[in-house]
């Protein structure tokens, strides 16, 4: 299985909307752009909101039990389906996960996890 590479950080406000400008400044003067994705937080804490235990958790078990539905998770987990769909859709917008939709009979979605470790760097 492979690493997925996501760049986490936590920058505040300012710096992301001076990033952007700077960004633009440099489209607006032609110059090339190297896309760079990743993911960033306001504070350590939004950081632990958004990543939490929980959902770390649903990550590994995604990825070992490979559920077929969104209710095998919630029975797998032992968790009510609320609390496992709010998560999963987190995780899924953060891209951590990805969804698998069938189209066939009752709509069903399967959560995957394409990877097995998650680095995270953050500056100190």
């Amino acid at each position: 299985m492979k690493v997925k590479r996501v760049r986490i950080g936590i920058k505040s406000l300012k710096s992301i909307l001076d990033d952007f400008a700077e960004t633009a400044g440099a489209i607006e003067a032609g110059d090339r752009v190297v896309s760079q994705k990743g993911l960033y937080f306001e504070s350590i804490e939004g950081f632990r909101r958004a990543l939490t235990t929980k959902r770390l958790e649903l990550l590994h078990v995604i990825r070992k039990k490979k559920p077929k539905s969104l209710q095998g998770l919630s029975r797998t987990t032992n968790r009510d389906m609320k609390s496992i769909v709010q998560d999963v859709s987190i995780l899924e917008e953060l891209g951590l996960l990805d969804m698998k939709r069938s189209r066939k009979g009752r709509r069903e979605s399967m959560p995957t996890v394409s990877y097995d470790r998650l680095d995270l760097q953050m500056a100190v």
